[in-house]
Order: C-alpha cells, then sequence, then structure tokens
C-alpha cells in the first residue's frame, strides 16, 4: 500500500483461555489495532478441560495476520512494529515432539482437575516416603510439605503444570515413550507459542520465562532454575523442559507471517503481565484481573514471603537475565467470569454475559442464597480439589434474579478471603484495590465486589493490562520510547487514562452477617470428593 506512515509500535500476542488477540500499542498505550478470536474448547469427561495445540497456533496467526492487515488500513506499515511480546493462559501444559514439533495429545487447561488422583499420589508419597532434599535426608509429613513450598512457592495441586505432564505421561503411552526416549518436549502455552513462531524444528527454540516456570512446581524460587530435588519428587526427566529465561529479553524472531524478523522481547504469565500493565512494580502495591478465573496479586519486591495463609509465592517479572527478580504473593480464583458463562450457556438464565448484571441489579439482596462456584474445586485460600460447586439457600422465593447477584457475590467473597489471607501475610490492610479483566465491564460487579469486600474498587478507563504489561516487557527489552521496566518513571506517559472508583455502601454489620454465611457455605462445600492415590 502506498504512502504508509512509519510509526514505532510494540505488539502484544494475549493467549487467554478461550481466546486469542493481537494488540499493536503506541507509545502511550492507546491501541492502534487489534484482532481477537475465539478458539474451540472441549471437554471430554467431568473436570477436565482440553485445547487443540494447532488450533491455538491458528488462532495466533490469523490474529496477528488481521491486525496487521487493520493497522494498515488505518494508515500505517506494518513494519511500525518494532517488537513483540506474548502472554499466556498459565500453568496450561502442551507435550510435543522434538522430531517431529507435533503436539503428542490435546493440551490440559489451567482449570482442569482430571488430576485429583495424582495430587493425591504425590500427598501421599509426601506423607509417607517424604522428598529427598540431600542424598538420603528426607522431609516428610507437615515437614515435606513446607519443604516444597519453600523450594517452588506452591503447593501439590491439581492447578499446576507438573502434576499435568505427570498425568499425561502416566495416561497417554506416546508421551510417556517420548519421555523415555528423551523425544518430549514440555511447555506452558507461551513456551509451544514461541516455539512455533520462531520455525519449530528449524530452531528447536525451547524457553520458558520465570514467571510462567514458577507455576509449574519444577522451579527453584531463589535460583530461578528446575531443581533437581522437585524433579526427582514428580519423577520428571530435565531434558523435556525448556530453558528458563527473563521476563524482557530479545529471545528470537518470528519465523513467518507479516511480522516475519519482528524480534519477540517480552514473556510474561497473563497474570503477571497484568501486573506491569497496570505498573504494580514496587513492594506494595496490588491489582486484582477477573476473567475466566480471578487472580490477585501483591508485590513483594525482592523479597520472597512465604505464605502461611493459602497464597502463593511468585515470580512477579525479571526485567533482563542480569537483573534480580522482583517477587509476589498470588491468590488465585479458579471460577470467576466462567460462572457468568455458565449461567449464559449452561443454564439459559441469561443470553448475554452484559445481561447477568442486568439481572442481579433487579433484586436488593440474594434472598439468602449462596453459590460456592467450585466447579474444579477451590483454589487459594481453601486449596481443596475436591470442593464441590454448591447452591445453598434455595427456597420457592428463589428467581434467577437471585442466583445471578449471588454469582456476582461469590466472585466478590472469595476476593475477600483472598485479602484477608493477604493481610496476615503482607501485614499491610488493602484500602483499595486496582482491578481489570472482562467480567470488571460490569458496574454491577464492581459495586457488589466494594460491598462485600469494605474496600474500594479502582477501575481503569483502559483495561487491557495484560496485553500492555507483555508490550511493555517487549518493548524495556529494545528500549523502545526510552522504556525501562527497573524504572517505572520512564512509564510515565503509558496509560494515563483515568479511572473509576467504587466504594462500598453496605452497612458494616450487613457485611458481616454476609461473610459468616459465606463461610457457612464453603464448610458444606468443601471435602465433597477424594482423591484415591493411584
Amino acid at each position: 500500500m502506498a504512502n504508509l506512515k512509519q510509526g514505532e509500535f510494540v505488539g502484544s500476542l494475549d493467549c487467554g483461555t478461550t481466546s486469542t488477540r493481537f494488540l499493536i500499542f503506541d507509545k502511550y498505550a492507546n491501541i492502534v489495532a487489534q484482532h481477537q478470536l475465539e478458539y474451540p474448547q472441549y471437554y471430554p469427561e467431568p473436570s477436565w478441560h482440553e485445547q487443540d495445540p494447532d488450533e491455538l497456533m491458528e488462532s495466533c496467526d490469523a490474529c496477528i495476520t488481521e491486525a496487521c492487515k487493520a493497522l494498515e488500513a488505518s494508515g500505517w506499515a506494518k513494519e511500525s512494529v518494532k517488537v513483540i511480546g506474548i502472554t499466556n493462559q498459565r500453568e496450561s501444559a502442551v507435550a510435543w515432539s522434538r522430531k517431529t514439533g507435533k503436539p503428542l495429545c490435546r493440551l490440559i487447561v489451567w482449570d482442569d482437575s482430571r488430576t485429583k488422583n495424582t495430587v493425591a499420589h504425590f500427598e501421599h508419597k509426601l506423607q509417607t516416603t517424604g522428598i529427598e532434599l540431600a542424598q538420603g535426608e528426607f522431609k516428610k509429613g507437615e515437614e515435606g510439605i513446607q519443604a516444597l513450598r519453600k523450594l517452588s512457592g506452591l503447593p501439590i495441586s491439581t492447578y499446576f503444570s507438573a502434576i499435568k505432564l505427570r498425568w499425561m505421561i502416566d495416561h497417554h503411552d506416546n508421551v510417556r515413550k517420548a519421555h523415555e526416549e528423551d523425544d518430549l518436549m514440555f511447555g506452558t502455552v507461551e513456551s509451544w507459542i514461541v516455539y512455533r513462531l520462531t520455525g519449530s524444528t528449524q530452531t528447536n527454540l525451547h524457553i520458558t520465562d520465570v514467571t510462567n516456570a514458577s507455576r509449574t512446581l519444577l522451579m527453584n524460587l531463589t535460583t530461578l532454575k528446575w531443581d533437581p530435588v522437585l524433579l526427582k519428587f514428580f519423577e520428571i526427566k530435565d531434558s523435556v523442559l525448556p530453558k528458563i529465561v527473563s521476563s524482557s529479553e530479545v529471545y528470537g524472531e518470528l519465523a513467518y507471517g507479516p511480522l516475519k524478523g519482528v524480534k519477540i522481547g517480552g514473556l510474561a504469565g497473563d497474570q503477571q503481565a497484568a501486573l506491569v500493565g497496570n505498573k504494580c512494580l514496587k513492594q506494595g502495591e496490588a491489582k486484582c484481573t477477573y476473567g475466566t478465573g480471578a487472580f490477585l496479586l501483591f508485590c513483594t519486591g525482592e523479597d520472597i514471603v512465604q505464605s502461611q495463609h493459602g497464597l502463593l509465592s511468585t515470580v512477579a517479572y525479571q526485567d533482563g537475565s542480569s537483573k534480580k527478580p522482583i517477587y509476589a504473593l498470588e491468590g488465585s480464583i479458579a471460577v470467576a467470569g466462567s460462572a457468568i458463562k455458565w449461567l449464559r450457556d449452561s443454564m439459559k438464565m441469561v443470553s448475554s454475559a452484559a445481561e447477568v448484571n442486568t439481572l442481579a441489579d433487579s433484586v436488593p439482596d440474594t434472598g439468602g442464597v449462596y453459590f460456592v462456584t467450585a466447579f474444579s474445586g477451590l483454589l487459594a485460600p481453601y486449596w481443596d480439589p475436591g470442593a464441590a460447586g454448591l447452591l445453598i439457600g434455595l427456597s420457592a422465593y428463589t428467581t434467577p434474579a437471585h442466583i445471578a447477584l449471588a454469582t456476582l457475590e461469590a466472585n466478590a467473597f472469595q476476593t475477600r478471603a483472598i485479602l484477608e489471607s493477604m493481610k496476615l501475610d503482607s501485614k499491610t490492610d488493602l484500602k483499595h484495590l486496582m482491578v481489570d479483566g472482562g467480567m470488571t465491564n460490569g458496574d454491577k460487579v464492581m459495586k457488589v465486589l466494594a460491598d462485600i469486600g469494605g474496600f474500594t474498587v479502582i477501575r481503569p478507563e483502559m483495561r487491557e493490562s495484560t496485553a500492555l504489561g507483555s508490550a511493555l516487557l517487549a518493548g524495556s527489552a529494545i528500549r523502545l520510547h526510552g522504556w525501562n521496566i527497573s524504572e517505572p518513571e520512564t512509564l510515565a506517559e503509558v496509560n494515563t487514562a483515568g479511572t473509576l472508583d467504587f466504594t462500598p455502601s453496605m452497612p458494616e454489620a450487613e457485611r458481616e452477617k454476609r461473610w459468616q454465611g459465606w463461610k457457612r457455605a464453603i464448610e458444606r462445600s468443601v471435602g465433597w470428593e477424594e482423591g484415591v492415590d493411584e
């Protein structure tokens, strides 16, 4: 196309749980062009959630292509994109062949909980044999649990990637064989995307960044390397694992497509990317992203804070291989926006997600209904894979409006539970909460969150924080626009759009009464199913 303008833009490939997007940002974080596509989800059995790695890549390629077309249609040359970052659904596990570059099975999505029995096996192993910290030195029982958490920052749960990989090896013959023959390549979603974008078997670029590696149960949080103690405990060979890299450096170039030759300079799991996109880069700053699930991250600076109250210790980001990592405490909620999707698609109570807000707003309260949205167990701070989804307090008075409001309140109650734990761990009482993600578009959701939580909720006008975070990491890697993640003042012109505050209006006595009701509902949900050591 003739007379296209030349700019200096950064692209962000955001591969979420249900859709992929490619966004192109200017130096102020204005979106210049974008494209989004949903891709197929597979639920072959109860509690299973799978995706096809090839279909996922097709959506990535299509989004890049279409966003570049939109960029040129708006008068800018595609050469204006100088670097791209990648952010991804975390913990989801991909297995592929080193020889062929082809997937060996469908990937297992982060919220899949088929691995309850695998969890039970390793919990039993911790109790009986223990974890071998040095030759002949075993820690078991509570000591073993704490030793594993100190190394990885994580508890044993269906949520994390190593458990999913172990299940694949145990249940897919071709994955087991590839593991035995060193043909297996394992990675989280960003690892697979980078491998494919940079040329697959032609280059064999097999990497993962520290934020994603910190969600596997296999990385040592202090050394930022795969830990031989953890690998031995979970019986996984180090040959299958990608090289761990920082969140902001040049890793390689795109091997094909409209952006062929453009550098990849930023990698981060979606929740850590949202922390960066919200510019929560210093100790004490926090955000919560409400998408399919909900994830609250509290930046702890260069210190690893070991939670005593059900939160995760995780890497927030690492600005280059020579820099010290920045850490965070995290509380993870498995079901947030997906509960609204369930009301729409499975229960047919609403015809659109937005309609949930209207329906919930039509009643003053839930009529005593509580909805524990434990579709795949409960994550933080409860950590119970056997917890069951529960609607309790139903009566002849109950209407779909009450259930809609109870769904929004479930999200708020779980957020409060995490914040209560965070307050105990960090000795900090958050007075306000920065939020982003698709679920935050509804004002009713925000009002409920403020009322149940008892704090001010701050919603930015520009809420593409996840995509922006990986763009900032990528731009920082080549110092585009002078950006430097380690010097937040260099980001002063980025994302300066205003915010909307939601303050609590519910009386404290009513808030406390509902909170106690929620805790009773949780007591009835937990422990419904028990894992069996296979």
